[in-house]
């Protein structure tokens, strides 16, 4: 083995193979970089162009390329609150307050620097262990991912400050998204609204843009300031790196556990960087003595999801190598350049190709450790946009936000999507309920599904007492009991922080949206009747405990509202856009028009046409800023446009009806 690991270390820094990992990263930075992007796109962008390549250079390519991607999409999670992909959502948590504190560097530092460590790893558990954790992905069936799913949603619906009742309820919520469109079971529609748009299920790039980017992209239009709290001569870049670097290893603790946890999630087919990165952000929280800062700017929220969402990729890569079963969905497209190199997954890549296998982990090692290196030196440059005033960068985000929600499936329906949830999340943002277990759910709802129907088609109801999920159960029941515990101490120590991705508790508002859940599950359960048991079983199985959730948030939000009538504390019961409030409300209802302007105008002459009129009548009717540095700004997006999106990936844009 050690002849192998020395022969494909060889390989892998011999030319051509080390000219393409570096074009590989290169890439990489680019596709994690911008929202909407990806290792996936990547992967499939990338892959035609294996053909002709030697094996070890094919590989250099594509895995340079896709594992530095969850390096660089934690650039526009900390510094604008905008995860370029699925994997950075939980890193915003904590890493976008942090750059409104100023620490935009230190955060860097501790995501770059962790996120190499945590591929490193990830990338020696890959080349090490594959006899050795064969037994284990093979023990894991369909129950044993039911309740993994199961455990995941408890973890992050937990992380709801002071009503975890609000968390779990939007988990729930989460899974009822997740069953619009065709049942897997059966051809049958769910919840699809009689529009056929939603008969393939909501896309997750503009639910998470909406969800996450818009309300942020709201708060600055409406302050019109610069995302960071701190004046700019108070920062000082440099140290501010190498602060976030000592973070990693004074915490060095954390970032181990975190990188277990994403190996360990990797090597389960199917799940990815997007559960490791939630699963890995709830343990930090669990895990902590003091839970005051997450959600606020602790630097442990950057460091526990950017170590498991880079070492994940290791894991991904042995049932991928060994048994030929992706551990991702970017793993499923890398099986195809193992069919273009006429390459098997399994005993030929352990034994014959070994030195091919070992190549791909020193790819993995030396991607993490350059790819870091690269953004780290580039930090300085990149905390510059914190302090740039919003009305100057808000177009340019908001234009790379449509963009990124345009190319998940190239469809108007896709920005309709946006905006909604980008309303929705600004209520829950507003109103103190937590984002977070609302995506995850989403996420999980159709592996879950899948799992339960199997699992019970071929056990029945005897799954349950499997030995391993009977362990994720007691782990579920512990992880809920520790919640409540810590929930009951919250009641009483009034100085506690919520934990919580939410920017308030406007409890009128709170209330409005418990009823509004309420409705829509109540809606789910009666229209689910309609279809035959096998495809109604998972609707009712998480609707009905979660509108009794959901009732019973309705009666607390009540209860506090008639008591703080009572005492006459009105800043206590909220308000719904009135007094104080009115004119921020007003600013926000003007922002989503402009966004219901760029749909209409992308209808009537297409989006070279919408997009650029956005930058140039945004910046001087709205940022008041002279024509010159309009048209400027508008013309480079429309180059943006064209270079990018027509010609480097070509995109697909909407048929515009006045222009061919």
């Amino acid at each position: 083995m050690l002849e192998a690991a020395v022969a494909g270390l060889i390989a892998a820094v011999q030319w051509p193979a080390v000219g393409y990992l570096f074009l590989g990263i290169a890439l990489g930075i680019y596709f994690g970089a911008v929202p909407g992007l990806s290792g996936l796109t990547g992967m499939a962008i990338l892959l035609p162009f294996t053909f002709g390549m030697d094996p070890v250079s094919a590989f250099s390519f594509l895995l340079g390329m896709y594992a530095v991607t969850t390096t660089s999409d934690s650039i526009t999670a900390i510094l604008i609150g905008v995860p370029a992909g699925a994997a950075a959502q939980a890193t915003v948590l904590d890493g976008y307050p942090m750059a409104k504190r100023g620490e935009a560097a230190r955060a860097f530092g501790a995501a770059f620097t962790c996120s190499a460590i945590g591929g490193v790893l990830g990338g020696l558990f890959m080349g090490l262990s594959i006899p050795i954790v064969q037994p284990l992905v093979l023990s894991f069936a369909k129950p044993e991912f039911f309740m993994l799913g199961l455990l995941g949603l408890c973890m992050v619906g937990s992380l709801s400050g002071r009503s975890v009742l609000k968390g779990m309820t939007v988990a729930g919520l989460g899974l009822l998204m997740s069953q619009v469109g065709y049942a897997e079971q059966i051809a049958i529609p769910r919840y699809w609204m009689n529009t056929t748009y939603l008969l393939d299920g909501l896309p997750l790039v503009p639910v998470v843009l909406g969800l996450f980017s818009l309300p942020e992209l709201v708060s600055l239009a409406v302050s019109n300031r610069s995302i960071s709290d701190v004046p700019r001569e108070k920062i000082s870049g440099g140290s501010g790196i190498w602060l976030g670097v000592k973070d990693c290893f004074i915490h060095w603790w954390l970032l181990l556990r975190s990188a277990v946890i994403g190996m360990y999630i990797g090597i389960l087919p199917a799940l990815g960087p997007t559960i490791a990165d939630w699963v890995a952000y709830g343990h930090a929280v669990q895990s902590a003595k003091d839970k005051s800062q997450f959600g606020k700017g602790d630097v442990r929220g950057v460091i526990a999801p950017e170590t498991a969402n880079n070492s994940v990729k290791g894991g991904d890569l042995v049932p991928t190598v060994a048994f030929g079963i992706p551990g991702s969905a970017g793993m499923a497209i890398l099986l195809g350049a193992f069919l273009i190199q006429g390459l098997t997954p399994g005993p030929e890549m352990l034994t014959t190709k070994l030195h091919i296998t070992f190549s791909m982990m020193w790819t993995l090692i030396f991607a993490n450790i350059i790819g870091a290196a690269l953004l780290m030196a580039w930090t300085n440059q990149l905390q510059k946009i914190i302090f740039v005033p919003a009305n100057l960068i808000l177009p340019g985000i908001t234009f790379f936000v449509l963009i990124g929600a345009w190319t998940a499936g190239n469809n108007i329906g896709d920005w309709i999507t946006l905006i909604v949830f980008g309303v929705i999340g600004l209520v829950m943002k507003k109103a103190g309920w937590p984002r977070a277990p609302l995506i995850l759910g989403f996420i999980l709802g159709r592996i879950m599904e899948n799992s339960l129907h199997i699992s019970m088609a071929a056990y029945g109801m005897s799954w349950i007492f499997r030995p391993i999920c009977i362990a994720i159960a007691i782990g579920i029941v512990v992880t809920l009991a520790y919640a409540v515990r810590s929930h009951m101490k919250m009641r009483t120590d009034k100085s506690t922080v919520d934990v919580t991705d939410a920017e308030s508790a406007d409890t009128k508002l709170s209330l409005g949206f418990a009823v509004a859940v309420c409705l829509v599950l109540a809606y789910a359960i009666v229209a689910s009747f309609a279809w035959p048991p096998t495809v109604r079983l998972f609707p009712l199985a998480f609707s009905t405990p979660a509108i009794i959730l959901a009732a019973f948030a309705v009666f607390f939000d009540w209860r506090s509202i008639r008591l703080a009538g009572v005492g006459g504390t009105a800043a206590a019961a909220g308000t719904f856009g009135l007094g104080s409030l009115s004119q921020e409300w007003r600013r926000t209802f003007h922002f989503f028009a402009w966004l219901l302007g760029v749909i209409g105008v992308t209808m009537l002459f297409g989006q070279h046409v919408a997009l650029p009129v956005f930058i140039a009548l945004y910046l001087m009717v709205w940022g008041k800023y002279r024509w010159p540095l309009a048209l400027g700004y508008a013309a480079a997006g429309l180059v943006v446009l064209v270079v990018l999106f027509d010609y480097m990936s070509p995109t697909i844009w909407y048929p515009a009806l006045l222009l061919p």
